[in-house]
C-alpha cells in the first residue's frame, strides 16, 4: 500500500475511516479473484488532501486508459531525417484524469480513479500528484501508455499519435469498478471519460452507471461508439458527444442547429440521458434538456493544441454544476475552459483565473 497522507484537524478520524474502507475493498477483490481462480490483485489507495480537511468527495472521475502525454515542438516535420525537438513536455492525460485536473484547478472537490502499470504508470502517478489531485490507483500488469503530439512551427499544425494502451485482465478492470464502489463518501457526480483499453468490454460504462445509481450519484459520460450505446441502455444524467459521435449514435447526417437540437432531445425523451452537451468545435456547444436548449458560441482564439479541449469543457461544466450553478451558466464555464485549452501547448488545459475572466465573454442563445 502506498503512503496515506492526510492533512488537517480531522486527520486521525479520516485516516481510520479510509484504512477501514481500504481493507473492505481488498477483501471484496480477494473474494472475487479467488472465486474466478485468479491470483490476488492488490488495490492501492492513495489519497492526498492538500486544500481541504473535508471527507466529502463531490466528484469522482474514472479513467480506464490513462496516459502520459508527451508534446514536442519541431521546426519542420519531414520523413527519414532526425527531427531535433525544441522542447518536450510530459503531462498526465486520459479523459477522466484531465477532467479531474480541470476541476482541481477550479478548486473543486474531486478524486481521480485510474489504472496504472510499470514505470510509465509511476510517472503518471507523480504527474497527477503534482497537480494536487487526490487519487485511487489500481495497479495492472502491463505498462501504462504514452501518447505523442508534435507541433510543427513552420506550418502551425499539430500532429497527434495515440496508442491503444495496455491490455487489462478482467480482475484488473473490475478492480477499477471496486475502487469506485469503495469510496467512503457518496459523490454527487461520477464522471467516466475516455477510450477503453484492450481487454475491457464495451459494457463497462454500463456497469459504472449501475454503481452511480447505487450511490445515488449523477452519472456523466464522455465516450463514443459501442461503449456509449451500451452505457445509455442503463441511462445517464449527462452525456457529452461531439457532432461526429452524435451522428453515429442516431444514425443520421445532421445539419444545422435545429437538427442538432432535435437529435439531442430524442435521446433525452427516450430517457437515455437527462442532459446532452453537444460540443461543436470552433462553432461552440449546445446544451439540451427535455424543455430547454442553449447554444453557446465559441470564444474566437488561434489554437495551439486541441488536446484536452473537450476534457476542459466537461471538467469546467461539471465543476460549475457541483457548485450549484444553473445549467446555462455551467455551459458558459465549459465553453470558456474548452476555448482556453486551445491556447496552451500539449495537455496544458486551462487556468482558473483565465476561465473566470473569459466566462463573461461567452454568448448564449436560447433555442
Amino acid at each position: 500500500m502506498s503512503s496515506l497522507r492526510i492533512y488537517g484537524a480531522n486527520a486521525r478520524r479520516l485516516k481510520t475511516e479510509i484504512l477501514y474502507s481500504y481493507l473492505l475493498s481488498l477483501i471484496a477483490i480477494n473474494k472475487r479473484s479467488t472465486k474466478r481462480g485468479h491470483s490476488f490483485l492488490l488495490l492501492r489507495r492513495r489519497r492526498e488532501y492538500h486544500h481541504s480537511t473535508s471527507d466529502m468527495t463531490k466528484i469522482a472521475t474514472l479513467t480506464l486508459n490513462p496516459a502520459v502525454d508527451i508534446s514536442v515542438e519541431v521546426e519542420r516535420i519531414e520523413p527519414i531525417h532526425k527531427l531535433r525537438c525544441i522542447s518536450a513536455e510530459r503531462e498526465a492525460g486520459g479523459g477522466g484524469i484531465n477532467v479531474a485536473r480541470v476541476i482541481r484547478r477550479l478548486d473543486g472537490d474531486v478524486v481521480a480513479i485510474y489504472a496504472t502499470g510499470g514505470s510509465i504508470g509511476e510517472l503518471l502517478g507523480k504527474l497527477v500528484a503534482q497537480e494536487s489531485v487526490p487519487s485511487l490507483t489500481v495497479p495492472i500488469g502491463e505498462e501504462s501508455r504514452e501518447n505523442f503530439a508534435a507541433f510543427e512551427k513552420e506550418s502551425g499544425q499539430q500532429y497527434r499519435f495515440v496508442v491503444p494502451g495496455p491490455r487489462l485482465s478482467e480482475p484488473e478492470w473490475r478492480a477499477c469498478l471496486d475502487a469506485l464502489v469503495s469510496l467512503d463518501a457518496r459523490p454527487e457526480f461520477i464522471v467516466a471519460s475516455g477510450s477503453l483499453p484492450p481487454g475491457v468490454p464495451d459494457t463497462v460504462y454500463g456497469e459504472v452507471a449501475k454503481v452511480a445509481k447505487a450511490k445515488d450519484a449523477k452519472f456523466i459520460l464522455d465516450s463514443s461508439g459501442a461503449a456509449l450505446k451500451a452505457a445509455l441502455a442503463e441511462g445517464a444524467y449527462l452525456i457529452k458527444p461531439n457532432l461526429r459521435e452524435l451522428r453515429s449514435l442516431v444514425g443520421e447526417h445532421l445539419e444545422g442547429k435545429a437538427a442538432w437540437v432535435e437529435a439531442c432531445r430524442k435521446l433525452v425523451n427516450a430517457n437515455l440521458a437527462k442532459v446532452v452537451a453537444l460540443t461543436l468545435g470552433d462553432q461552440g456547444a449546445l446544451l439540451v434538456t427535455s424543455e430547454q436548449a442553449w447554444f453557446a458560441k465559441a470564444i474566437p482564439v488561434h489554437p495551439v493544441s486541441a488536446i484536452g479541449a473537450g476534457d476542459s469543457f466537461l471538467g469546467a461544466l461539471v465543476w460549475a454544476l457541483s457548485s450549484g450553478r444553473r445549467l446555462e451558466d455551467a455551459l458558459r464555464y465549459g465553453v470558456a475552459a474548452g476555448s482556453l485549452a486551445l491556447l496552451t501547448p500539449g495537455t496544458g488545459l486551462c487556468r482558473r483565473e483565465d476561465v473566470e475572466h473569459f466566462v463573461g465573454e461567452v454568448e448564449l442563445e436560447v433555442i
